[in-house]
């Protein structure tokens, strides 16, 4: 992609492992969440669904700063965690998955929006969320008529601001599906950046025991792993990008 983004929509899913999915999934928010602050980009929630153990089913949030989609579009993919679960009684490591994908947003001039081609509708925010949920008519579903692309947003207070949320959200969306219009015109069309969320499918390991992160792409390992799931992922982004 030959244009500059200074803004990136990212998408992290539970996937394989039931509650550590979830658990894993918000381990990675937070990860990127305190590589942006480290690196004075902006993060903003647009969107999120909890568990009851403070785990995510999914999130999706913004981060801006200059050429952010450079830096963090490899980091799309499955991602792996193999240690013993809070929830794990016996010792037992298990491996569990979360999806991650990473949409640059667009410009209004990139993605222009009708107002008619959109219907709003407005409920509960609803599911464990913390400070982001509360229970006024503030959640939105917004569809997109032409495509019957649907999204969501109910992380904010306001009903404004999720639709805000919504329209960037979908805006990125449409953006992807370009993208992917035109790749299928070359004869490029390419694989889907979260495959089926299988363990197999994985770019990146999280080993807890051993204190590794591993990055399947380059066969590279990282040690400290607690310094990594605390935002310090320059040195990987930096690796992977490279190769």
């Amino acid at each position: 992609m030959e244009q500059k983004f200074n803004a990136v929509i990212m998408e992290i899913r539970a996937g394989v492992g039931g509650e550590e999915a979830a658990l894993f999934a918000n381990d990675l928010f937070r990860m990127y969440s305190h590589y942006a602050q480290n690196n004075d980009f902006k993060t903003q929630v647009l969107d999120s669904q909890g568990t009851d153990i403070k785990g995510l089913k999914q999130v999706i949030f913004e981060i801006s700063g200059e050429n952010i989609y450079e830096n963090l579009k490899n980091e799309a993919g499955v991602h792996r965690v193999q240690r013993i679960p809070k929830t794990e009684k016996s010792g037992r490591v298990h491996t569990s998955t979360a999806t991650i994908a990473v949409l640059p947003k667009p410009s209004k001039t990139q993605i222009d929006i009708k107002p008619r081609d959109i219907r709003f509708e407005v409920c509960k925010a609803s599911g464990p969320g913390g400070q982001y949920v509360n229970k006024r008519m503030t959640a939105v579903r917004m569809v997109h008529i032409p495509t019957g692309l649907v999204v969501t947003s109910q992380s904010e207070r306001s009903l404004q601001q999720n639709k805000e949320s919504a329209l960037s959200i979908l805006s990125a969306r449409l953006l992807e599906q370009k993208e992917k219009e035109l790749e299928k015109e070359l004869g490029r069309a390419r694989r889907s950046q979260i495959g089926t969320a299988g363990r197999e499918e994985k770019i990146r390991t999280y080993n807890f025991p051993q204190d590794r992160v591993t990055d399947h792409r380059i066969n590279k390992n990282w040690h400290d792993i607690e310094s990594i799931m605390g935002g310090k992922i320059e040195k990987i982004i930096s690796a992977v990008s490279k190769h």
